[in-house]
């Protein structure tokens, strides 16, 4: 899946997220996401992580077989 419709579908929810998506495999399909947002201030990570897989719902599905979280705040 493309990097920039990754990165759209996770600002369309959170809106002040700052991306930096890693290719982990070559093949557009394992990424690592370092992602900050003060949208996680105050929730575990857990939460977090749920926050980030709800964007994706769809892509999780299918197109993204792994996705790796690191998750922060500003």
């Amino acid at each position: 899946m493309n990097p920039d419709d990754i990165c759209s579908k996770i600002v369309a929810q959170i809106p002040d997220a700052q991306i930096k998506l890693i290719d982990l495999t070559g093949t557009q399909d394992h990424w690592e996401a370092h992602i900050v947002s003060a949208a996680f201030e105050g929730k575990n990570h857990l939460e977090r992580h749920r926050m980030v897989f709800a964007c994706l719902t769809e892509e999780l599905k299918g197109p993204i077989h792994a996705l790796s979280l690191q998750l922060s705040t500003p």
